[in-house]
């Protein structure tokens, strides 16, 4: 699962993960829940791969990865990993809505609580990564870099990825940002 918040980049980064995937002889199901995306709401994308998959929709306690690209999107979509799966986070924090307007507090300790929780987390500043790759929306690419340094599969398949789905302007950019992610040394366990 891929989720966070709408403007975030995580459709783009579904497209690479499933494109990634397709590449590999994967049958690959994408399914894209976008509430209110464009309003700072949340955005969640099912994605499933194998020999042969019949739905996208990932259940509760189904999911082998989370890719959180905010805390609190982390802990909202935590029942849906297994017990041996693994929730890659991005550090940032994005205020939701009640936050912003005065009526709540953004929690502290997500990533704690998380853990204590038995959570196996890989926690990662992304956007500091993606600024110094170019930008800031970048930090999907990033995340994603970090992400595929855990599924085992070709660096190479990867590149190929981004180069097909990303436009030439921002190519470069973007391998930079995926590079940092993958080889990341700041990842916490």
């Amino acid at each position: 699962m891929i989720v966070g918040v709408g403007g975030q980049g995580t459709l783009l980064a579904s497209r690479l993960l499933g494109s990634a995937l397709i590449s590999q002889g994967y049958d690959v199901k994408v399914s894209e829940v976008h509430g209110m995306s464009q309003r700072g709401g949340a955005v969640v994308t099912y994605v499933k791969y194998g020999e042969s998959v019949a739905s996208p929709i990932i259940e509760k306690g189904e999911a082998d990865l989370i890719l959180a690209f905010e805390l609190l999107e982390a802990a909202r979509w935590f029942d849906f990993i297994k017990p041996e799966g693994k929730l890659i986070v991005n550090t940032q924090q994005i205020d939701p809505m009640p936050v912003v307007i005065g009526t709540a507090v953004y929690p502290e300790g997500v990533l704690e609580a998380l853990r204590a929780a038995g959570a196996d987390v890989m926690e990662i500043d992304a956007l500091p990564m993606a600024e110094q790759a170019g930008s800031a929306k970048a930090v999907n690419v990033v995340l994603i870099g970090a992400m595929a340094s855990q599924m085992g599969l070709p660096v190479e398949v990867w590149q190929t990825a981004i180069k097909e789905t990303v436009p030439p302007k921002f190519l470069e950019m973007n391998l930079k940002a995926f590079d940092s992610g993958f080889h990341n040394k700041n990842k916490n366990s």
